[in-house]
């Protein structure tokens, strides 16, 4: 059996003991409250039952004492004596109806009598006191026998009471006895329990962890051979044992997990080189040509011949172009690391969409001609003005368009939108070429900042891996996301969807 089990079975045995007590405690408590208050009922009830008896007695003497009167003397009775009299008689029949509250299942046909007998005898002599300054009204109030048999009932009832009283001292007494047994019995009988499993609980506890202190000690000392076997356990500490038997093998994981990631860290710190060469050839070029053309125009300016302003002025715009293209070049860098640190953020207005995708077509429109490349618009009228960021929206379809001319030569470039039927407010935009496309597994790396889909393509195509990477984060910036299919030599699609308000 496990250590869990035997801890298992130990404590609900000790707890099934001190339920028993605890059960024992309130049923005592429960039984004796319960008989304690059925003998201070009775108790009461008896007390109540002679001061009824007494109330009946006082009240039957004053009637007889003024049935007197009014045969004697003919005096009336005032309304301030006739209310005392509905008073004392209204007393008496509360305290008699008190009493039948007080009385236990067994007086209950007692106290039907008695209350049938009073009724009647109270009736009579509220009667009487309601009649009395009546001269034609005539009742007998010297007859004996109605109160002589309410008197009669009431001490039975008494006697009944008083007998209950005594049957429930001596099931109080009973009850009390009872628990104390079976609290002293329970409370030994856990004490000797504890102790027992206890001794038991420490023995097997003791051998087992001296197994597994050698084992310790062992796989301290570097002998990842040893195996603790000597632990017949199939709970907590057989788990313990099989967990020091495994630690050699984990260890030497470990040991091959570090050349994985040292392997892992030399082909990241081989990424980082290429990386910096691509960077490094993208920032040459421009740097090249503006250095090369100013150089030529100092040269032209410090001869004495006149100058060619038209090739002068050609030359300078080379400058100025190279300087833009490095411009963007540092731009996509800092645009990636603003989104990478937190730090980008949206300047919403409202925009026409269909305007902003014509200024990228007109910027666009050198390129295309130099890659003989057609521009193709679909579905471009009619869409719905827009809430964002409208320089962050011409970014990413520059990027997009530009990428698309890059990769594909003498085809077609095909630009469509439209609204989700499904979800109004949202657009869907597609940019469609039909270029060298891409394999599966650069598909699943074509976002990433710093990748391209192929080693080879930066040294054929150009350019760094930012584009794509930008345009992922700003979709993502703006409330949206971008999707991409590809085919090799079929093409690719970018599907862009954002919202018209990013709210």
């Amino acid at each position: 059996m496990s250590l869990r089990r035997q801890l298992t079975l130990s404590l609900i045995t000790i707890l099934v003991l001190f339920a028993v007590n605890v059960g024992t405690h309130f049923w005592g408590s429960y039984a004796r409250n319960e008989s304690m208050l059925a003998y201070r009922n009775s108790v009461s009830a008896t007390q109540l039952s002679t001061e009824v008896e007494q109330l009946l007695e006082v009240q039957r003497q004053q009637i007889l004492i003024l049935a007197t009167l009014r045969e004697t003397t003919q005096d009336p009775l005032d309304d301030a004596e006739l209310q005392r009299a509905e008073k004392a008689i209204m007393t008496i029949n509360g305290k008699i109806q008190k009493l039948g509250r007080l009385s236990h299942s067994v007086t209950e046909l007692d106290f039907e009598i008695l209350w049938d007998k009073s009724s009647q005898l109270l009736k009579r002599w509220l009667t009487f006191y309601r009649n009395y300054n009546d001269p034609d009204f005539h009742i007998d109030m010297n007859d004996p026998l109605p109160f002589l048999g309410v008197s009669q009932q009431l001490k039975e009832l008494e006697q009944r009471q008083a007998f209950i009283a005594a049957q429930r001292a001596n099931i109080i007494d009973r009850t009390i006895s009872l628990t104390d047994r079976i609290t002293v019995i329970a409370f030994f009988s856990s004490i000797f329990l504890t102790a027992t499993l206890g001794y038991f609980l420490v023995s097997y506890t003791n051998t087992s962890f001296k197994s597994l202190k050698t084992g310790t000690e062992r796989f301290g000392s570097g002998d990842l051979d040893y195996r603790i076997n000597d632990i017949n356990d199939s709970g907590e500490l057989g788990d313990l044992a099989d967990a020091f038997n495994d630690m050699s093998d984990k260890l030497r994981n470990a040991i091959q997990d570090v050349h994985k990631a040292r392997d892992i860290a030399d082909n990241a710190n081989a990424a980082k080189s290429m990386f910096l060469a691509n960077v490094s050839h993208e920032l040459r070029t421009p740097l090249n040509a503006i250095i090369g053309y100013s150089e030529m125009l100092h040269d032209e300016l410090g001869d004495t011949q006149e100058i060619d302003r038209p090739q002068f002025q050609q030359d300078l715009d080379t400058i100025i172009k190279s300087g833009r293209q490095l411009l963007t070049l540092i731009d996509d860098i800092l645009d990636l690391s603003k989104v990478e640190t937190g730090n980008m953020s949206l300047h919403c207005e409202t925009f026409n969409p269909t305007d902003i995708l014509n200024e990228a077509f007109e910027v666009l429109a050198p390129l295309l001609r130099k890659n003989q490349n057609t521009l193709q618009t679909s579905n471009l009228e009619g869409l719905p003005e827009m809430n964002n960021d409208p320089a962050k929206f011409r970014q990413i379809f520059t990027n997009l368009l530009s990428n698309a001319n890059k990769f594909t030569e003498s085809g077609y470039i095909t630009v469509s939108a439209r609204e989700l039927p499904d979800t109004p407010g949202w657009l869907e935009f597609s940019v469609r070429d039909t270029g060298i496309g891409m394999t599966k597994e650069e598909l699943a790396r074509v976002f990433d900042a710093f990748v391209q889909a192929d080693s080879s393509t930066s040294a054929t195509y150009g350019g760094t891996g930012l584009g794509l990477a930008i345009c992922r984060d700003f979709c993502a910036l703006m409330g949206g996301r971008i999707d991409v299919e590809s085919e090799p030599g079929v093409g690719s699609t970018f599907t862009v969807l954002l919202p018209s308000d990013p709210v």
